[in-house]
Order: structure tokens, then sequence, then C-alpha cells
């Protein structure tokens, strides 16, 4: 598949969204609903899988497999099919930013938490990934399983609160699952304990926390939506009761 080449702006602060100026011809692929207005000349289509595969069965396979991450079976595939450029923008689910990452740049994939793809340029793969290791696999919560993203282009992720990118230089970096957002796939990702059995119990950080190791960049996010999420249904009235906060 042949590399679209895209040009993006990302536009917000806290509630980001990123427009994106395609060329005569160019194609820009999408998770189903996250697109925010398009221009004139921008046709979208409804396909299975990510379009990066030519034969049937290769894209009913990866498909299906998008179904282990909570995702659609379909992509829309948004395509200029004027003959001026034109714009397409899509925006986050939840508040947070975009990070914009140049696959072509990695010496691999990049792994990243299922429900963070946002968009990317046509010809980029989305696959599944599972960690190699029976602990991350018992214990590593949501970084069980992984988006894979592979390809040449440009690829857009959702992160919440605010990101921090590290380079890791042959050491090891602990932290807590949810906050992992992506990272270059030649690390190495695994899970150890937290700390002391005093420390899982009363710490308030989990059981146990993901270990990213090797030489690659990682990607963090300080407010994981499923804390947002959590902690929004604990300040919430029951159901069938009355709210006691600030009216």
């Amino acid at each position: 598949m042949t590399r679209h080449d895209i040009d993006f702006r990302i536009q917000g602060d806290d509630m980001q969204f990123v427009e994106i100026a395609l060329d005569p011809g160019a194609t820009v692929i999408a998770e189903a609903g996250a697109m925010m207005y398009m221009g004139e000349g921008i046709r979208f289509d409804t396909r299975m899988g990510d379009g990066s595969d030519t034969g049937m069965m290769s894209a009913l396979g990866r498909a299906a497999r998008r179904l282990l991450t909570s995702e659609s079976l379909f992509m829309t595939h948004f395509k200029n099919d004027s003959r001026e450029p034109s714009t397409v923008a899509f925006s986050a689910p939840f508040p947070g930013k975009i990070v914009p990452v140049d696959l072509a740049t990695l010496d691999g994939a990049l792994l990243c938490q299922k429900d963070s793809f946002l968009c990317a340029a046509r010809g980029t793969r989305i696959g599944v990934a599972f960690s190699r290791r029976l602990g991350a696999g018992l214990f590593g919560g949501e970084g069980f399983i992984l988006q894979k993203l592979e390809g040449d282009g440009m690829a857009f992720v959702n992160a919440g609160g605010t990101v921090v990118e590290k380079t890791l230089r042959g050491e090891t970096l602990r932290v807590d699952t949810g906050c992992i957002v992506a990272f270059e796939s030649n690390l190495d990702y695994g899970i150890e304990r937290s700390g002391g059995l005093r420390s899982m119990l009363f710490g308030g950080e989990g059981l146990f926390l993901a270990t990213l190791s090797g030489t690659g960049r990682v990607w963090l996010q300080s407010l994981p939506f499923s804390r947002l999420a959590d902690r929004i249904l604990a300040n919430a009235p029951r159901a069938g009761g009355r709210s006691t906060g600030e009216s």
C-alpha cells in the first residue's frame, strides 16, 4: 500500500482536535465517529479493516482481531475527490491531548492502548498485539491487549490529561499500566509487584506496575480515561437518589 502524505495541525489545549490537509486523491483513515468536520470535495466510505490489505480474507481477519480491543470491525476512509486541497478534522472522545507519531521514524511498530487510536494516513496497518509475558497477561489490566500500528506515515493517538514523551536508553521505567499511551515495539514490556504487602493493599497505587525496558520512546498520560470515569462514578448520585453536592 502506497503511503499517503498528509499535513496536519493540532488545535486546542485540553480538548484537542487535529485538522488534516489532504491533497487531491489522498486518503486518511479514522475510527468510526471521530470526524468533526470536513471541507468540500471530501468523501467518506466505511470499510472493513484498515484498507492496507488487498485480499478479502486478510482484511476480514485483521478486522476480526480489532474486536478484541472493543473497536468496530469497520473503519472510515476519508478521501479528497476534488482537484483542490481540502481538509478534514477529527476530535478526541475525551479531554486530553492528541499525540502525532511519524511511524517512519520508528525502528518497528508502535504499540498503544487499545482505545487510543484516532486516525492515520492510509497505508497504516492496524492490528492487535498481546503481551508476551504471562505476568503481564494476568495482571497487566489495560496493557494486556494492545493496538499495533505499522507503516511509514503519520498516526494520531488519544491521551488523557497531560502527555509526556520519554526516551529510554537501556534503562527501566516503572509506570501505572493505565498511564501508558504508546511505546515503541522494541521496548520490553513486563509487570512487577508495586511493593510489599502493606503497600500493595493500602498504597492506593494498585497491586502491580508495568515495566518498560530497553532503548526507545514511550508516551505517558497523566489522567487515564478509566481513572476519570471511576472518579465520576464514585461521586455520581445513586440511581433514584438525590445529589447532596452543589446545585
